[in-house]
């Protein structure tokens, strides 16, 4: 598993969602914010995707402030419910890896992840799956 290279990464973002902005840092850092509309019924999101080398990467929402379910005191599934940071995969059974392309793993895992947040948020219910843990 190689890594696939930071302008790489940014051209595919680029040609996926060409309005989106992407600040890159060379081959140390990059951050994607763009919009995603989980289903034609669902709103559109304001997300950033912040990767820095030598650490994990982190996807967050930024627009709109996510709501609670009733009766719920945080998101699910999140690594944290103040910055909207959502856990998309578990790092310890290597699900995601520097050698896949964002637009094809974690783009669509978030949006995936929002279409499950949008019916827990009216249900109650999560139905999205993952492993529990705590917040960081």
């Amino acid at each position: 598993m190689s890594r696939i290279s930071l302008i790489h990464q940014a051209g595919a973002l680029h040609s996926y969602f060409p309005a989106s902005e992407i600040i890159r840092k060379g081959e140390r850092e990059l951050i994607w914010i763009g919009h995603i509309t989980p289903t034609p019924l669902s709103d559109t999101y304001r997300m950033k995707l912040h990767y820095k080398k030598g650490e994990s990467i982190d996807v967050y929402v930024l627009e709109p402030k996510l709501a609670l379910a009733a009766g719920a005191i945080k998101l699910p599934h999140v690594y944290s419910t103040p910055k909207q940071q959502l856990c998309l995969y578990y790092p310890k059974n290597n699900e995601w890896h520097t050698g896949m392309f964002y637009v094809k793993s974690l783009i669509p895992w978030a949006s995936e992840w929002l279409y499950h947040y949008e019916i827990w948020a009216g249900s109650g219910e999560w139905h999205g799956g993952g492993i529990e843990h705590e917040e960081k």
